[in-house]
């Protein structure tokens, strides 16, 4: 990630420009993923319920436009 800070620019405002920037690209939950290794069978379980979670919300919203 890169800011280019012009002349004059307040730091602070850059500094949030930077960590939107960040959050924006998934860079910090990418970290946050990947700070220990995970078998792949706790991978693929995680995937599972992430799937499930979305299955869930979508059929909840098709209810919801009914």
């Amino acid at each position: 990630m890169e800011i280019q800070i012009a002349e004059g620019q307040n730091l602070e405002k850059a500094l949030r420009q930077f960590r939107r920037k960040v959050q924006r690209a998934g860079i910090l939950a990418d970290m946050r993923k990947n700070r220990r290794y995970s078998k792949p069978s706790e991978a693929k379980r995680r995937k599972a319920k992430a799937a499930e979670r979305r299955r869930i919300r979508s059929a909840r919203r098709r209810e919801q436009r009914s």
